[in-house]
């Protein structure tokens, strides 16, 4: 098998695995004074904390997986008379101003009351609730972009976000009360949840935070609630966030692997995870300017939540807080109760008995509430809702737990949504680090084609890069949130040499061959020839330059200026937007606002979105399920059967700008990781 790598990710710290190491957007330092990048040696914790995993997930794969370097090669001859197709399939206005997509709750009239408590007397038994209850929701863990089946496991963004929209006019909700606990998403799941929690108090119901776990990104979900509760013992870290990226190159050295990288843009760090043992410039220009938008943002946030200054806010964060009476004391926290507590204080404030039992709902048996039992219902002009999710595939492994992006099934639904004229418009909800190029370029092509037919809106989450944002430029409009990581155009491709590890651990390998460049891809037990690096090189421009071109046609920019911000670079959304490469900034409700802005509907009429991406269990969902409920060994079958999931061909990747806490990696050492991975490979 071969080993030759195509690396098509485009940032400066890849996620931790055989090719390329993590950078971990972690804490307990603030760079805020940091005269220098350096790469610290991570202090693992002896507490065990809930393990926060990455930002994003891709499939495993090991050293001898292979790759083919033609990354966006046409198959046809006449690849430019095509493109010169492609590029008159969709026409972007030079300038557009954007709803914001802004909630306005509006009170029920007494008529729409009657006909809503009607509807309650009939409603599924599943779906009363008693009057005065409140509705409980434990946010922790993993959170995901994608509706859930059934039998899944975990927590849903849209049914989060439903259940604050539906709590806010269903009269038997008194008000929220969210667990929030430590959270393994990233900041533009974070930034989509506080804005429904802010949408929601506009209703004038209270919603309350309980934090026994908490820090940044937790604390900032916590300051869009009215109070925030916390045990004396809580587990507060607020100290700050680091970037750190980890090198191979030391390593592959040592063990005698010869990593043979073209590096094309200034930006890409892939190869440099390879074949560096220090970061460079460019790496940590690109991370320092991402570090300050997060940690800018969260300050900024804060400082308003809590009607503080900036200045006094850093000033506190740079004092170590793990107190939690001093976060009493400083006005952070409402006050230090136990859950037990907060449930009485509740009871008290809705008039319930002390005997008596405050009627609760959780997430779950509310996210069974129908829209209809409400009078949520919308209108008659139907969006459809196109949900892409995780790494990028052409097919799909019959044991993946992971449903990810598969190419062929998203691409039916975008037919469907493109042959029928009930769906005036179609929004693509995209949450994914890329991967497949191939599956990549074939999905941007039917999305463009959507695109000429009627509105098509990219509305990004956590991440949308590489081959994400691939999909996403191909839609007319592209909404980011703030901190979305975006951008990622770029490729690095390369060739392992095994040959000094060969000969340490006595294995010999023997090719014979026809072909000038046939061991290009089979020979890894030698370097490439001359001939064979300048073929590489050629490969690797050449898919650079494609994908580069067809950012700029979709984005109708320049080549020049689009070359600007490619380079392997990746982007926060509100920098992206500043650069042309994202639209408006905003979650789903605003790209809502802009379908119906393009199809000339009233913002205040309701429309109806069609979740055309609405998941059915799989095999191993059910028996995770099943596992789970009876025995707790969901996530180890999870795992297990990803292990033997599969992913080839080229990879437009972003493989993983982390944003992780130390502690919460106890065991997380990059280099064992590494080789945990290569021995299972050979």
């Amino acid at each position: 098998m071969s080993k030759c790598l195509l690396f098509q990710t485009v940032h400066s710290t890849p996620r931790i695995h055989p090719r390329t190491v993590a950078s971990i957007f972690s804490k307990p330092r603030s760079i805020s004074s940091v005269p220098k990048c350096y790469s610290p040696i991570s202090p693992f914790h002896s507490v065990s904390l809930p393990t926060l995993k990455s930002h994003f997930h891709s499939p495993r794969f090991s050293l001898s997986s292979s790759f083919s370097t033609r990354a966006f090669d046409d198959s046809s001859s006449s690849a430019d008379t095509q493109n010169e197709k492609e590029e008159k399939i969709v026409e972007k206005p030079v300038i557009e101003e954007y709803p914001s997509g802004e909630l306005e709750y509006e009170k029920f009239s007494w008529w729409k009351s009657f006909f809503v408590k009607f509807k309650m007397l009939i409603a599924l038994p599943w779906e009363r609730v008693r009057k005065g209850s409140v509705l409980t929701m434990k946010l922790r863990g993993q959170i995901s972009d994608q509706l859930k089946s059934r039998f899944s496991s975990g927590l849903s963004l849209p049914q989060i976000c439903e259940n604050l929209v539906k709590a806010a006019y269903d009269p038997r909700i008194s008000g929220v009360y969210l667990h929030i606990e430590p959270l393994n998403c990233g900041w533009g799941k974070v930034e989509e949840i506080r804005r429904h929690i802010l949408n929601f108090k506009k209703s004038g119901k209270f919603i309350i935070a309980y934090i026994p776990a908490c820090a940044e990104k937790e604390f900032y979900l916590a300051c869009a609630c009215e109070e925030i509760y916390a045990p004396s013992s809580a587990y507060f870290s607020l100290y700050g966030l680091t970037v750190q990226a980890s090198f191979l190159g030391g390593v592959f050295e040592k063990i005698g692997i010869e990593p043979q990288v073209q590096r094309i843009g200034k930006y890409k760090s892939a190869g440099d995870q390879l074949t560096r043992k220090s970061m460079s410039e460019e790496n940590c220009e690109m991370l320092t300017a991402l570090l300050d938008n997060i940690y800018g943002n969260w300050l900024d946030v804060v400082s308003s939540s809590k009607g503080k200054k900036r200045e006094v806010v850093e000033n506190f964060i740079n004092e170590g807080v793990y107190q939690v009476e001093k976060l009493k004391e400083e006005g952070f926290i409402t006050n230090i109760r136990y859950d037990d507590e907060v449930i009485s204080m509740l009871k008290e404030r809705l008039g319930v008995q002390k005997d008596k039992i405050l009627h609760m709902v959780d997430y779950k048996k509310y996210s069974k509430v129908r829209k209809w039992t409400l009078g949520l219902t919308g209108g008659g002009d139907l969006i459809a809702v196109i949900r892409a999710s995780g790494s990028i595939s052409r097919v799909r492994s019959p044991l993946s737990t992971n449903s990810g992006i598969v190419a062929e099934q998203i691409i039916e639904k975008i037919r469907r949504v493109r042959e029928s004229k009930k769906y005036k418009a179609a929004i693509i909800r995209i949450d994914s680090p890329g991967g497949d190029a191939l599956a990549s370029d074939i999905m941007w092509r039917e999305i463009r084609l959507l695109a000429a037919s009627k509105p098509v809106i990219a509305s990004m989450s956590d991440v949308a890069a590489s081959g994400g944002y691939y999909m996403a430029m191909a839609a007319q409009t592209i909404v980011a949130e703030n901190l979305t990581l975006t951008g990622s155009i770029g490729v690095v491709t390369g060739k392992f040499n095994f040959g000094k590890l060969y000969e340490k651990i006595g294995f010999n390998k023997e090719v014979i061959s026809r072909g000038r460049y046939a061991e290009l891809l089979a020979a890894e037990q030698r370097p490439l020839r001359p001939d064979e690096a300048e073929l590489f090189a050629k490969s690797a421009q050449n898919a650079y330059k494609q994908f580069r071109d067809k950012a700029a046609s979709s984005r109708s920019m320049p080549v020049e200026k689009m070359e600007e911000v490619a380079q392997g670079r990746v982007w926060a959304g509100k920098d992206a937007a500043s650069r042309g490469l994202v639209d408006a900034i905003g979650g789903l409700s605003r790209a809502i606002a802009i379908a119906k802005h393009k199809i000339n509907i009233p913002q205040d009429k309701p429309v109806t979105l069609v979740e055309v991406s609405r998941p059915s269990p799989t095999l191993p969902e059910v028996l995770s399920g099943i596992g789970s409920s009876i025995v707790g060994v969901d996530r180890t079958l999870k795992e297990l059967l990803q292990d033997l999931t599969f992913a080839d061909g080229v990879q437009a990747r972003m493989d993983g700008i982390m944003f992780q806490r130390l502690e919460g990696f106890p065991n997380a050492t990059p280099v064992l990781s590494l080789i945990k991975d290569y021995l299972s490979s050979i």
